[in-house]
C-alpha cells in the first residue's frame, strides 16, 4: 500500500486535482485504499497537447464512472491565458487549475483540494526556488492555504514524503493504467530540466542519493521560517484593508522588509517571485523613486498614503 500522509482524513470529502498521469493516478487508488469515498475527482484540460489533452480528460472521467464518483472536467486555453497575461507556461497552467479548483469549490461546497506532489517533486521546488534567490531553501508543505477571489481553499498533499521511484513500484506491482505526458521529459521547462538533468548529475557528484538531504535541510530551514513568520505576524504590517503599512516597513531590516513584501505578493497570488523582482519592489519604499512597480500577470504593486498595494 502506499504510504499516505497520517495526517490526511479519510472521512472528510475531498477534491482531487488529477490530470490522469501516474502521480495522480496512484494517489487516486492510495486514497481509495485508505477509504476515502468521497471524493470529487477534478481535471482540467490545459489544451496543451492537442488530442492528447483531451484523451486524458476522457480517461479521468472513464475513471471517475468506473468507480462511481462524481467529477468535474474543464478546459482553459492555457498558451493563450499565458501571452494575454505575460506568464510562462507553467505559471498559467498553475493559475488556471488554482481558478478551477475554485470554481469546483463552489459546486461542490468543499474547499478542501488533495494534490499528488510527492518528494521528488519537493526536491525539484527547493532547487527551484534556491536557484531563483526569492524564498531561500523553501518547498512544499502537506497543506497550504490558498485565496481565489473569495474563495479559501486548502491544498493538501497526502504524498510529500514518499518518493517516486515507490510511486512507481505500487503502479507496477497492481498494473494500474496511467497517462503518459511526453512533455515532463522535453528539456524546454525548468522544472523539466531540474528533474532530468540537475538532480541526476547532482546524485552522480555526491554518489549517493540527494533528495533525502535537501528534504532534511528545508524542515531546519522550515523550523526558522515558522519563527520568522510569528514575528512578521506579530509586527501587524497590514492594515484593516489588507495593505503594507509603510512606516512600520520601513523600521524593519531589510530582509525582513523582503520577507514581508514576498509574503504580500504570495497571498495575492503573484506568480514568478524572483530576488529581482522582491528587490525592485523595495524600491517602492524610497519616496524619491517612482511611485509603481510592475508585476507578473499586468498588475503593479503601487505607493500610495504610506501604504503598499496591487492595483
Amino acid at each position: 500500500m502506499l504510504p499516505l500522509d497520517p495526517r490526511l482524513k479519510p472521512r472528510r470529502p475531498y477534491l482531487l486535482g488529477i490530470s490522469g498521469g501516474r502521480d495522480s493516478v496512484a494517489l487516486f487508488h492510495a486514497l481509495l485504499e485508505a477509504g476515502c469515498s468521497k471524493l470529487t475527482l477534478c481535471h482540467l484540460n490545459h489544451q496543451i497537447r492537442g488530442l492528447f489533452s483531451s484523451d486524458d480528460a476522457a480517461f479521468v472521467r472513464e475513471l471517475a464512472e468506473k468507480h462511481e464518483l462524481p467529477f468535474e472536467i474543464g478546459r482553459m486555453n492555457v498558451p493563450r491565458l499565458a501571452d494575454e497575461q505575460g506568464l510562462s507556461i507553467e505559471s498559467a497552467a498553475r493559475e488556471a487549475r488554482h481558478h478551477f479548483f475554485a470554481e469546483c469549490a463552489k459546486r461542490r461546497k468543499c474547499n478542501s483540494v488533495l494534490l499528488a506532489h510527492h518528494a521528488d517533486d519537493n526536491a525539484e521546488t527547493l532547487l527551484f526556488n534556491l536557484l531563483r534567490g526569492s524564498a531561500g531553501l523553501k518547498g512544499m508543505q502537506f497543506q497550504t492555504p490558498l485565496t481565489m477571489g473569495r474563495r479559501k481553499l486548502t491544498l493538501v498533499r497526502p504524498l510529500l514524503r514518499t518518493r517516486r521511484n515507490e510511486i512507481d513500484t505500487y503502479l507496477a506491482e497492481r498494473r494500474i493504467p496511467y497517462r503518459d505526458d511526453a512533455s515532463n521529459f522535453a528539456p524546454v521547462a525548468t522544472r523539466n530540466r531540474l528533474r532530468n538533468e540537475a538532480l541526476p548529475l547532482l546524485r552522480e557528484i555526491m554518489g549517493r542519493e540527494v533528495v533525502p538531504t535537501l528534504l532534511r535541510a528545508a524542515d531546519t530551514s522550515s523550523e526558522q521560517e515558522d519563527c520568522l513568520e510569528a514575528l512578521l505576524d506579530h509586527l501587524g504590517l497590514l492594515d484593516p484593508q489588507g495593505r503594507l503599512f509603510l512606516p512600520k516597513l520601513r523600521d524593519l531590516p531589510p530582509a525582513l522588509q523582503r520577507r514581508a513584501i514576498f509574503n504580500y505578493l504570495k497571498a495575492n497570488q503573484v506568480c514568478d517571485l524572483s530576488r529581482d523582482l522582491l528587490d525592485r519592489c523595495l524600491k517602492l519604499l524610497d519616496p524619491a523613486n517612482p511611485a509603481r512597480e510592475n508585476l507578473p500577470g499586468d498588475r503593479q504593486l503601487r505607493r500610495r498614503a504610506s501604504r503598499l498595494f496591487i492595483d
